[in-house]
């Protein structure tokens, strides 16, 4: 079968969960037995999101082959389990990055650089590339933004010119808008949708499938009227109305038919309906849970899209422990000695986050030690790890100025520093350590536990300082030890505390790679851990 496209596009307004649609959709269609991949073209200037400040875009999650990319590609793997590339990311910065190198090497043979053919031919280009790399039978490509955004332009031209050689049969437009509900008139009302479906025809795009977004239930009457005044198959107009969890979105999805309408307009047969037993029995499992665990996320962003990764994987892990994830979001800037107490004391698990910069960061000592100190179950994350390692030095070690040289060139004790391979590099974008790398698990550690008692595992990296070896073994005659290192370079990548109930640091970020039907099992043994008051 040659390889089909999906294009999901977004109208009325943004953050209505496109990517959430599209991961659905891929699931659905997974689930039947096809082979899919998702990417996301996002229309801001940025080379990638890695130098975004979370409160603009939220986390910036990681591939495996180590490209920064927006957040959405975290819920494309979790809901699908595939793993995804720096190919599967695609910015407008990147696209005019790479037609400009083009032209100064000369490759348009003097010909003058235009956004029509060559921004365009370069977008087509990238959304078939995928397939050009591997036997793929749907691609789903979701196009950041909001139709009559003006930088949204050449991607849509793109998709209209694809759209045309491709045929009906190879390629299709799904929708996404939202529906508003006026309480003072006590209506919901269609005519956003409608005109934004108008400025999309008005492109040359005509939507097949529109996905409408709503806070209240949409009656035939109003699916009607829409499918009448945007030219779309009543059967094809789909209710996405809020749920409790976004987990429950492919289910709801395949109630209304979307992947069977989708196969059907692009000639293929649907056939039965896939049972989804796994994913059924992920959700059967939360809806079952009734034991709750309150647990912090002790950050400087306050924006829940800053840790988006990690309270998906701690939902993961507390579904699968038969239990409900309560998370308290506490600021690391605004901590201190005196309200440590009353922000801590009364949780169960405790995530020190990762992040970077210097503000918060004294913030998550002081959790640190208040953690340690009360054997309060804790799992620290790339920064938050590293500020664990600070706390110990300073109070177990005795160092009392120990500090990251990230923070402090004149402390004596950098028990945190640079990495040698980073020490010449200047530029910010794209030049820490990233993607996955090898670590090698110490037996008999928790964490060698926690991991099944594999010798080695591989995980994702987003740093560019790190544990200061030379200090190794203080730490390790005072009680902290080295529980998991790169072979190859010989990186610290994991540091725990025996003495401890669960008190755990990864200089790598688990969050990453814990799926809905796969978790990861540092969070898996994070929850599942005894507490005193258990």
């Amino acid at each position: 079968m040659d390889t089909k496209y999906i294009f999901i596009t977004g109208g009325v307004a943004s953050s209505l969960g496109k990517g959430i649609i599209s991961a659905s959709l891929g699931k659905l269609l997974q689930a039947r037995g096809y082979r899919i991949t998702i990417q996301k073209f996002d229309p801001y200037i940025n080379i990638d999101p890695g130098t975004l400040n979370p409160y603009e875009h939220g986390e910036c999650y990681v591939t495996a082959d180590g490209q920064e990319t927006d957040l959405d590609l975290g819920h494309y793997e979790r809901f699908t389990g595939i793993e995804t590339t720096r190919d599967n990311s695609v910015t407008t910065g990147r696209i005019y990055l790479s037609v400009i190198e083009s032209e100064r090497r000369g490759d348009y043979l003097g010909k003058t650089i235009q956004v029509v053919p060559h921004i365009t031919d370069e977008i087509k280009r990238r959304i078939q590339l995928l397939a050009a790399r591997q036997t793929l039978d749907f691609v789903i490509t979701e196009i950041g933004g909001t139709i009559g955004d003006i930088e949204s332009q050449p991607f849509l031209e793109a998709i209209r010119q694809l759209r045309w050689e491709l045929g009906p049969q190879r390629a299709l437009n799904i929708h996404l808008t939202y529906v508003p509900y006026l309480a003072a008139a006590g209506e919901l009302k269609t005519k956003p949708t409608q005109t934004s479906v108008k400025q999309l025809q008005g492109l040359g795009i005509q939507p097949e499938v529109l996905v409408l977004r709503s806070e209240h239930a949409l009656g035939d009457e109003l699916r009607r009227k829409v499918a009448h005044f945007c030219n779309v198959a009543e059967s094809a107009v789909i209710q996405s109305q809020d749920l409790p969890s976004i987990y429950e979105v492919p289910v709801n999805m395949q109630r209304q038919g979307l992947d069977a309408i989708c196969l059907s307009k692009m000639g293929i047969s649907p056939g039965p309906t896939p049972e989804l037993g796994p994913w059924r029995r992920f959700l059967l499992m939360r809806s079952q849970a009734t034991e709750a665990i309150d647990i912090a996320l002790v950050g400087k962003y306050d924006l829940q899209d800053a840790y988006k990764s990690i309270r998906e994987s701690l939902a993961h892990a507390c579904t699968y422990n038969n239990r409900l994830a309560h998370i308290h979001f506490v600021n690391s800037e605004h901590l201190t000695d005196d309200n440590v107490a009353s922000l801590l004391g009364g949780m169960t698990r405790v995530v020190i986050c990762p992040g970077f910069g210097q503000r918060g960061t004294e913030g998550k000592i002081i959790a640190a030690h208040y953690c340690r100190t009360h054997d309060i179950p804790t799992l620290g994350i790339c920064l938050g790890m590293q500020m664990m390692v600070v706390e110990y030095a300073r109070y177990v070690l005795g160092y009392a100025d120990a500090s990251s040289s990230e923070f402090s060139a004149t402390t004596s004790h950098p028990v945190i520093s640079m990495m040698e391979e980073q020490k010449a590099v200047t530029q910010m974008g794209g030049t820490m350590r990233l993607g996955s790398y090898e670590c090698q698990l110490v037996e008999g550690t928790h964490a060698w536990q926690a991991y099944g008692r594999l010798p080695r595992v591989r995980e994702r990296h987003r740093h560019r300082y790190e544990f200061n070896s030379q200090y190794l073994a203080d730490f390790e005659q005072h009680g902290m030890l080295c529980a998991g290192i790169n072979p190859d370079a010989g990186l610290v990548e994991i540091v725990e505390v025996p003495s401890c109930r669960w008190y755990v640091g990864t200089q790598f970020h688990p969050e990453y790679s814990s799926t809905v039907l796969h978790p990861h099992p540092l969070f898996m043994d994070f929850i599942g851990a005894e507490t005193a008051d258990e």
